[in-house]
């Protein structure tokens, strides 16, 4: 390495790591895995601290990446160097004057570390109706859920304070039920005692039926008053049931008076619940509010590298991407991908490879590739944003247009198997560069804008039926 003062040396010595790494490394694991780590480094180049964004990543980066960074950085110090790794700090931008907090930086700032609850403790009260697989400790953060799972975590230790209600919204199969399973069985680790409930709304619904039968009122409201903690799953079903309403008004206003926690989740925001009486929205919205998101590509791959561990499996990484690239829309279908492929294997005894998913995918993915066009595409596309299908083959270019063809020539790379030539000639000729920059940059925002997120998540749902 180059002579020169201290603090260069030690920002030289990790760069020219990282650098090494991307010429060894395949890109997309690179760009995945070592690209975002920051490193600390000891004034005599003997100790690195390498700091990683979350436990995941670090365990997967100690069994996968360590060995490699250590050899790669005690070649370039000349010296025996010692690799540890940390979690990195949660910072936000440097500020000249310090800026007030809105309420999601404070949610992920102040988020508690829930240690791994003991399974035996852990949803041992039937009455509770929990999980006790579903845990803090075995749900993968990511961009897409840590808003919701650092609110999570509050609730569950400061009960009845913070964030109350707690209300959680999104779409099929994206970890909302995991998250609250994971808070009550996390109070019950701490207070075996507590009253925890989880319940759907549907049986909310038919306990309140059952109640006017009976004529149990009285049971009814010492069930769910008295509770410490009610979970409650998927309220839009309380949409049309006047009477079911108004007894979760009560019982709302009763919690709260006590001051034990509510928490509920939804497929839409609370303003979004169609025939739900308004007072009751006002209530859903009252405390936070936190939406998840359809899982990005790096978190798909960790909840299935995850997932096959639980089932004492190792998945390989390639495979892993491999699969977390066709199957996008949520956590259940991933789910059952991995199943389909893990029961090929064993059914086969063959090792898991890319060449076995894709025998044991091959119904999903003929169906993807048979079912989606580029002309769907951009018919589905041009409906979506208003606009005509034959602005997607022509010259004009202001924003209105430009941006959703944009869009499209992102979803033609993304869901079909079409190279990027093919995909410019069905534009109007387009140059493939031209798409490639589409491609890029719908790319980039997809993962800062949420409302970009949110509509191709719709739009990926639509084409694939």
């Amino acid at each position: 390495m180059s002579q020169g003062t201290p603090d260069n040396l030690q920002h030289e010595l990790w760069l020219a790591c990282v650098e090494r790494l991307a010429q060894d490394m395949p890109e997309q694991q690179f760009n995945t895995w070592i690209r975002p780590l920051t490193a600390r480094v000891a004034d005599d180049l003997t100790r690195v601290t390498v700091l990683v964004g979350n436990r995941f990543k670090m365990d997967w980066v100690r069994t996968q990446y360590a060995a490699r960074i250590t050899a790669v950085l005690s070649e370039l110090a000349e010296n025996e160097v010692v690799v540890e790794l940390a979690l990195a700090p949660r910072e936000g931008p440097i500020r000249s004057t310090p800026a007030p907090r809105t309420v999601q930086e404070q949610v992920l700032d102040e988020a508690p570390e829930v240690p791994t609850p003991e399974p035996a403790h852990v949803g041992n009260d039937p009455k509770s109706r929990l999980n006790p697989v579903l845990t803090f400790a075995n749900l993968v953060e990511g961009s897409a859920n840590r808003m919701a799972r650092a609110a999570a975590m509050h609730v569950a230790s400061s009960l009845g304070q913070l964030y109350n209600p707690l209300f959680i919204y999104g779409g099929v199969g994206l970890g909302k039920t995991h998250l609250m399973h994971a808070i009550g069985n996390q109070l019950l680790a701490d207070n075996p005692k507590a009253k925890v409930l989880y319940i759907h709304a549907e049986q909310f619904v038919t306990d309140v039926v059952k109640s006017y039968q009976r004529k149990t009122f009285d049971e009814f409201k010492e069930r769910y008053h008295s509770l410490d903690l009610l979970l409650i799953d998927d309220v839009q079903f309380f949409a049309n049931k006047d009477r079911t309403q108004e007894e979760f008004f009560n019982a709302f206003e009763a919690l709260l008076a006590k001051k034990s926690h509510i928490v509920m989740t939804s497929d839409t925001y609370p303003k979004g619940l169609a025939d739900i009486h308004e007072r009751l929205v006002s209530r859903f919205d009252s405390g936070l509010t936190v939406a998840i998101e359809p899982p990005e590509l790096e978190m798909r791959v960790a909840i299935l590298i995850n997932k096959a561990e639980a089932e004492n499996t190792v998945m390989p990484e390639e495979v892993a991407f491999f699969v977390a690239k066709n199957v996008r829309s949520n956590v259940r279908e991933l789910e059952g991908a991995l199943r389909k492929i893990l029961a090929y294997s064993r059914f086969n005894q063959k090792e898991i490879s890319i060449a076995l998913a894709k025998e044991a995918l091959r119904d999903l993915l003929s169906i993807q590739n048979r079912q989606i066009s580029v002309e769907n595409i951009q018919k589905t596309v041009a409906d979506y944003y208003k606009i005509k299908v034959a602005d997607m083959y022509s010259k004009k270019r202001p924003a209105s247009i430009a941006r959703p063809r944009q869009i499209a020539m992102y979803l033609a790379k993304e869901l079909t198997q079409k190279s990027l030539p093919e995909i410019g000639e069905l534009f109007g000729g387009r140059d493939h560069t031209t798409v490639l920059h589409a491609v890029r940059k719908i790319s980039g925002e997809r993962q800062q804008l949420t409302e970009l997120n949110q509509q191709l998540h719709v739009l990926e749902q639509t084409l694939k039926g």
